[in-house]
């Protein structure tokens, strides 16, 4: 075989002796034939782990599912506990990996921007001034659908749908007493950990992942011994998820499974009804046009093509309805996608705590169906504070626990709509809908790492490299049956 001109990588490999990295050229000899081997679609179903086994996984659970949550009056509740259980272990073997792959790949990440002087500010610029628009998108479009299209569709509910159980009581003011700038300090103190072990120890993901941009940032990658054990330990990691990704179709059967065992659909109603049409067409709405539109735009390439490369990972997304749960999946599939090895590991782990564009579409929808279910008309300036308060909660929805949930009725507050009983179908539903959120937001990662790249001109050639740098093998990549 001819060697090809073109350099396809440079590599950064730690040397025992002086600890640097050395940079070398690749030929598409060491790529191997077996990429160009074509194959028939049909034929990733034999293979663990494959989108197809994912995408065929969850669909029969969500028909055994609907077929038995439809038919059977009263499912005992021990059937979808224990049948949980398969998923649920798969899902904390999966969170367990995410802590120690955000940390290697955020240092490993910031060392090649520092080699790169202006590139790693202009990389970081652009990544935030992306994250930060696309959400302002998120939230315009979905208020103006609802402002204009479902808030027509509501109707009133009857004074007994209003009241709010006893039960619920404590739980509704205790969320209605938090105050939204207690939650903008919070967001702030998140960032900076009083005990990084403990941060490390309680999954504060967004405090961990400053200090590792700090350490990163700090560590002299020419005589440092941390940074070849943050390589091997990254290489670790990535063998554990290996495994973890062929058992995914499992893993998402069960959690599925589970989970439609509990939706009853004769409880949809109307208003249940345009709650739920209307967030899944306005996430809908932002996944398959405004974000392929963009990605179109600064790339001119095939958006939807793009999207279903990577299915694995948004597939996996719906399944868990846990963007840190994919973060693995998702750093592969864009990885895979040919997006450079710095900008991935930097945009993705980053757009995976702070790019919440499915939960910024939610929050309008939802503090509207509170306001019209009781007869409150919302006012313009009423919904540029929705816009507002949206964009600064997708952000802040990470470090708080129930964060959607709690913030829903914050921003419900700001604009003055008394949270009643109706809040408590919000709740019903919650898992439903997050599973859709998840998903979009995970997509939203997915584009945003070949805009940025594109965007920001950031091509450190270090996008290909080989085992010693990122510790991938072509041949395991090919072995994990992600097509």
């Amino acid at each position: 075989m001819e060697k090809s001109v073109g350099v396809k990588a440079q590599e950064g490999t730690v040397d025992n002796g002086s600890q640097e990295y050395a940079i070398r050229q690749h030929t598409t000899e060491e790529t191997g034939v077996e990429e160009q081997v074509k194959r028939p679609w049909w034929h990733s179903i034999k293979e663990p782990g494959s989108a197809l086994q994912i995408v065929i996984a969850a669909a029969l659970a969500i028909a055994i599912g609907l077929s038995v949550s439809s038919t059977v009056d009263d499912i005992p509740y021990a059937a979808p506990t224990i049948l949980e259980i398969p998923g649920a272990l798969w899902l904390r073997a999966l969170r367990a990996a995410v802590l120690p792959m955000i940390v290697t790949a955020m240092i490993l990440a910031v060392q090649r921007l520092r080699e790169l002087s202006n590139g790693g500010n202009i990389l970081a610029r652009w990544t935030i001034g992306y994250y930060v628009l696309t959400t302002l998108f998120a939230i315009v479009h979905s208020i103006i659908l609802t402002s204009l299209v479902w808030r027509t569709l509501m109707t009133q509910a009857s004074a007994e749908s209003l009241n709010v159980e006893e039960d619920d009581k404590e739980t509704f003011e205790e969320r209605e007493s938090t105050d939204i700038a207690d939650v903008v300090v919070q967001m702030f103190e998140s960032l900076i950990p009083i005990n990084v072990v403990n941060a490390l120890a309680t999954d504060s993901l967004l405090a961990v992942l400053v200090t590792s941009i700090v350490i990163g940032y700090l560590i002299d990658g020419r005589t440092s011994y941390i940074l070849k054990a943050v390589v091997e330990v990254e290489q670790i990691i990535l063998k554990i998820i290996t495994v973890l990704i062929k058992l995914a179709p499992i893993g998402v059967f069960f959690l599925i499974l589970s989970n439609m065992f509990r939706l009853d659909v004769r409880d949809i109603g109307q208003n249940l009804g345009v709650l739920i049409g209307g967030s899944l067409v306005n996430l809908a709405l932002h996944l398959f046009i405004v974000l392929p539109a963009l990605f179109f735009i600064f790339t001119r390439k095939n958006p939807y093509s793009f999207w279903f490369r990577c299915s694995p990972a948004w597939m996996t997304a719906w399944g868990t309805a846990s963007s840190a749960a994919t973060l693995p999946l998702s750093l592969k599939v864009v990885r895979q996608a040919g997006v450079s090895n710095t900008v991935s590991k930097f945009t993705v782990p980053l757009g995976c705590l702070v790019n919440m564009d499915g939960t910024a579409i939610y929050f309008p929808i939802c503090v509207v169906f509170l306001a019209e279910t009781q007869g409150h008309s919302l006012s313009p300036a009423d919904y540029v504070i929705i816009c507002l308060l949206s964009t600064l909660a997708s952000i802040g929805t990470t470090p708080i626990p129930s964060s959607s949930l709690v913030l829903t009725v914050m921003i419900a507050g700001s604009v003055d709509v008394e949270i009643t009983g109706m809040y408590a179908v919000i709740i019903a539903i919650d898992w439903f809908i997050d599973r859709f959120r998840t998903m979009t937001n995970v997509s939203g990662d997915l584009f945003a790492a070949e805009i940025i790249e594109r965007l920001s001109g950031f091509n450190d050639q270090v996008g290909h490299e080989d085992d010693a740098d990122n510790g991938v093998q072509d041949e395991r990549e090919r072995g994990h049956g992600i097509v």
